[in-house]
């Protein structure tokens, strides 16, 4: 084997063996990435790299045979093994490219799709702050409304405003009426008042003229009186 082909399958080997071991949970991610593009984690058979690296390995022997000349047809053979085995490989390789690209266009998408929904979001909850304050001025508009229809129905209780006219030109022909009425009743009892107080007066004038003639008769009877006395001792005295 040359050294160039020593170095490659030494290399390849170094680095299968490399990902057997632990490694610090920060290069999981590359671990992963590097199990998935090699294929080592297949649990059917051998692993496709390491067939690989065995194809590989027959025909670089076969190659060096320098001592050999007629192996021509089987180094053929052998590049044709590891020719067909490099393409079996690559296979895999370019579905897990195609996957990779797959699942970056979902990415992409399941991006755009959060930022829509994040802007939906966002549009829902204005329109949500919009409705809200539409549904309190609903409200006060509903309330002005109803205070409204009660004020009409209050008012449709009342009669017209002919007939309401009507009372009050009444009431108002009463009021007179009665300011009329309690004038002349006024006007009379100040006259009766007045009545009264002449006829108080007449009678205190009555009572003084009734005790001055009882006066002047009781004064006109003690003098009748005396003059009789005086006469009757005079007519006695001259009859002595």
């Amino acid at each position: 084997m040359s050294v160039r082909a020593r170095r490659i399958v030494s290399g390849r080997s170094e680095t299968i063996a490399a990902a057997n071991y632990a490694f610090d949970p920060l290069e999981d991610d590359k671990i992963i990435r590097n199990r998935l593009l090699t294929r080592t984690t297949t649990t059917r058979g051998e692993p496709p790299l390491k067939k690989l690296q065995k194809k590989f390995t027959s025909f670089v022997i076969e190659l060096d045979k320098e001592e050999e000349e007629d192996n021509y047809s089987e180094c053929d053979r052998l590049a044709k093994a590891f020719l067909q085995e490099l393409s079996a490989f690559e296979i895999p390789l370019l579905k897990s490219q195609a996957v990779v690209a797959a699942n970056l266009r979902e990415k992409e998408n399941f991006n755009e799709v959060r930022d829509e929904t994040s802007r939906q979001i966002m549009q829902a909850q204005a329109d949500i702050e919009v409705l809200k304050k539409q549904l309190e001025e609903s409200k006060i508009e509903r309330q002005h409304k109803e205070e409204c229809e009660a004020i009409r129905k209050l008012i449709s209780a009342q009669p017209p405003r002919s007939e309401t006219e009507k009372a009050i030109h009444e009431l108002k022909k009463e009021i007179a009426e009665l300011e009329a009425e309690n004038t002349a009743s006024w006007r009379l009892l100040e006259l009766r008042k007045k009545q009264f107080a002449l006829l108080l007066h007449v009678v205190d004038e009555l009572q003084e003229t009734m005790e001055e003639e009882q006066k002047s008769m009781v004064e006109e009877m003690q003098r009748n009186m005396s003059e009789e006395t005086t006469a009757g001792g005079a007519e006695a005295m001259s009859i002595d």
